[in-house]
């Protein structure tokens, strides 16, 4: 029989929460937006633009946004450590996907708060 020592690991239980509290999050601003579709037929420019002229909703834009790349991150770092074996190319493939998840993050607070 094989005995695990329990080091303060938590293995995989952060991960784990953290895509369901972040697909929770993405479900429910779906939800919101579909409602907002299909209440506002035929959609005008001018229904779309004043939506996200509220504070609300690009706070809300952004945290369904960084709940998409915080659910991306779990699920590439899982994909990069199950078939990357080479622990120098699965760093670098790791840092790549950060380094581009960061820089959609900064992309995504510069459209929702550059609308005039």
């Amino acid at each position: 029989m094989v005995e695990r020592v329990v080091t303060g690991a938590h293995y995989g239980l952060r991960d784990w929460l953290m895509q369901r509290v972040t697909a929770v999050a993405m479900a429910l601003y779906a939800v919101f937006l579909t409602a907002f579709l299909l209440t506002h037929q035929p959609l005008q420019y001018a229904d779309w633009s004043g939506l996200f002229h509220h504070p609300w909703m690009r706070l809300a834009s952004l945290l369904f946004l960084l709940s998409l790349y915080l659910h991306a991150w779990v699920g590439v770092r899982d994909i990069l450590m199950d078939y990357v074996h080479p622990v120098a190319l699965r760093l670098a493939a790791e840092v790549l996907a950060i380094l581009v998840l960061v820089a959609y993050a900064a992309w995504s607070v510069q459209i929702l708060w550059g609308l005039q």
